[in-house]
């Protein structure tokens, strides 16, 4: 493994003396993601140089790590600009761009940050569309079909490649002129291990998201919910799965009974068995969703956000399961919607109606065939032909 660099600025330099491709990734999802793509570049381009601005999976995936940049995914990439040390790194790698002309640079996710820099490299004269040497590519599109479709034109305008795991995307950009390619959703991906698996015996799953403020207001409204099914007579014990320290102080505030176990996520091999679930919107709803595990969508945010939400948002859904099927694989409830009673009576049904589940276990199926990779090839056949 690649060590971890970790005093921020400048960024070292290739340790080869020489760099084809520069990975940047933000969020600790990002970093998984890319280091598979990273790993299936290499299979096909043996001794391919990659360089990341990324995390300790790009870095195992045998990329030189120039800075640990999940370490700083807890701030938060939406006032990206506003946060001198973003401002800074923005600049320190447009640097390192101009003065190492890697063949590409690849943008995983993370559009608060990443937008930004493919903006300046585009100013700069830099990225391929600007007349420069290094193409500027992009993997996991901006959800642009649920709100402010109008970036899909700077994108074309600054982006050389775009790769999408959703296949709806690539109409969504049709009108601008970008290369657009579906690669088939990560978690389909060979050797993906789901974190969650269905199991009819299993305990009932709570999974109140990964960001500290939503997790305040989203997992007391599951707790009352699992409460309450107890209290009509439910037995199960729950499991509430939390990906780091800060985010189990929340849930420990919220002083869960002993029947609720708190595990976190990365401390467990394989599949942890669920037979119900109740979710937030986030990543992990998907997880559950093509795992077949039935349940239900649970959102809560501060008034004067979910009122902006509502004018920005132009979706009927919010779980992404739901929007790519086009229909409620998870009944959403959402702010005073999700009341103990609703939810826990969603629990009883996940548990016990039979045609709820089987529904459940054919949308699953539905799902993995519209985001299994496509024949004509992986993220990493996709970054391996931009290359040449």
């Amino acid at each position: 493994m690649a060590e971890l660099t970790t005093t921020p600025f400048p960024l070292p330099s290739p340790q080869d003396g020489g760099v084809d491709l520069l990975v940047v990734a933000a969020e600790h999802s990002g970093d998984q993601h890319a280091a598979r793509a990273v790993r299936e570049l290499a299979a096909l381009k043996p001794g391919v140089r990659v360089c990341a601005v990324g995390g300790p999976a790009l870095a195992a995936a045998g990329a030189q790590l120039l800075l640990d940049l999940t370490a700083h995914s807890a701030l938060g990439f939406a006032a990206v600009i506003k946060i001198p040390f973003f401002r800074r790194l923005i600049g320190e790698v447009v640097r390192w761009i101009a003065a190492h002309r890697p063949k590409a640079v690849c943008f995983v996710d993370s559009s608060g940050l990443n937008l930004r820099i493919a903006k300046a490299l585009f100013q700069r004269g830099l990225s391929a569309k600007a007349g420069g040497a290094t193409k500027a590519l992009y993997f996991i599109s901006p959800q642009i079909w649920a709100s402010r479709a109008g970036r899909r034109f700077a994108m074309a305008q600054h982006l050389d490649g775009l790769a999408t795991i959703f296949p709806f995307e690539a109409k969504c950009y049709e009108d601008t002129g970008l290369p657009v390619t579906f690669v088939g959703h990560p978690f389909l991906a060979p050797g993906h291990v789901a974190p969650v698996a269905y199991d009819p015996s299993g305990p009932i799953l709570r999974l109140p998201g990964s960001r500290k403020g939503a997790v305040a207001r989203i997992f007391p409204a599951l707790l009352d919910a699992y409460l309450w099914y107890r209290h009509d007579g439910g037995n199960r014990d729950a499991v509430v799965l939390y990906p780091s320290e800060k985010i189990l102080k929340t849930l420990q505030a919220a002083q869960p009974p002993a029947n609720v176990h708190l595990v976190r996520l990365d401390e467990f091999e394989g599949s942890l068995p669920a037979s119900a679930v109740l979710t937030s919107s986030g990543t992990m709803s998907m997880e559950c969703a093509l795992a077949g595990i039935p349940g239900a969508i649970v959102y809560r945010t501060d008034p004067i956000t979910y009122t902006i939400g509502r004018w920005i948002v132009k979706v009927p859904h919010l779980g992404i399961a739901n929007i790519i099927l086009g229909e409620a694989m998870y009944p959403e409830y959402i702010q005073g919607d999700a009341t103990p009673a609703r939810l826990a009576a969603q629990l009883q049904a996940s548990l016990k109606d039979r045609e709820r589940l089987l529904h459940t276990r054919a949308q699953a199926e539905k799902l993995r065939e519209l985001l299994a990779q496509p024949a004509a090839g992986s993220v990493g056949g996709w970054l391996a032909a931009q290359l040449g």
